[in-house]
């Protein structure tokens, strides 16, 4: 169930579950996702699911029958069956990976291995992809105390960095501007072209890391 929608430009509604970032909400996000994508409609160009907000795309010709997929979506219970895909990915909290190391100790009176084995032992939620191609948002990492972004993004973040921030992580698909805190590196192709599944991840996959030497990055 969403809580209101809008037009927001000729031919792109945007629904509207909440302010919360949660997985009950952002699993009500991707329920709706993959059901129309299910739905197979020519008319729909897009969808774009985020943490509490899908967006759909349109043909302007069939804005009836769009707005009559989003009254559906509201007025019953849609039960989408949602296969959740398991990764285990390799990551390296090596010092010359882990470019926030010290930043992180010094101003969060935070022992890096404490934060090690906080992002080891969770089982990271995929809510949305967003950003740059592949780069999967995940939550959430408990966490007593916030974790803000950088004041100044860094110019270059290399490709497979994993960075935090409060209770959230991302994993950089390949070099860019960033400013999530770095804690480490992952082994992992993200986003290929070349492949017919562009995306390795998807919004609802589970993810958990695997601690490994800079030897087997």
């Amino acid at each position: 169930m969403f809580k209101s929608f809008s037009q927001i430009s000729e031919q792109a509604f945007l629904i509207d579950y909440g302010s919360l970032i949660n997985k009950e909400t952002n699993n009500n996000v991707i329920n709706h996702f993959k059901y129309i994508q299910n739905l197979n409609y020519k008319f729909i160009l897009n969808i774009v699911p985020s943490f509490n907000k899908l967006l759909i795309l349109f043909d302007i010709q069939y804005k009836k029958d769009t707005l009559n997929l989003i009254n559906q979506l509201k007025s019953k219970k849609i039960n989408c069956v949602v296969k959740k895909k398991k990764h285990l990915i390799k990551i390296c909290y090596d010092e010359e990976f882990a470019l926030d190391k010290n930043y992180i100790e010094q101003n969060f009176n935070l022992n890096f291995e404490t934060l090690i084995n906080i992002h080891l032992n969770t089982n990271f939620h995929v809510y949305m992809l967003g950003f740059l191609p592949g780069l999967p948002f995940l939550g959430t990492m408990k966490l007593n105390f916030s974790i803000p972004r950088k004041n100044s993004p860094r110019i270059k973040v290399p490709g497979s960095s994993v960075g935090i921030v409060n209770n959230l992580c991302v994993i950089y698909p390949f070099d860019t501007p960033g400013g999530w805190n770095i804690i480490g590196k992952a082994k992992v192709d993200l986003f290929n072209i070349n492949k017919t599944k562009l995306c390795a991840i998807t919004p609802g996959d589970q993810i958990t890391f695997k601690r490994v030497t800079k030897t087997e990055i």
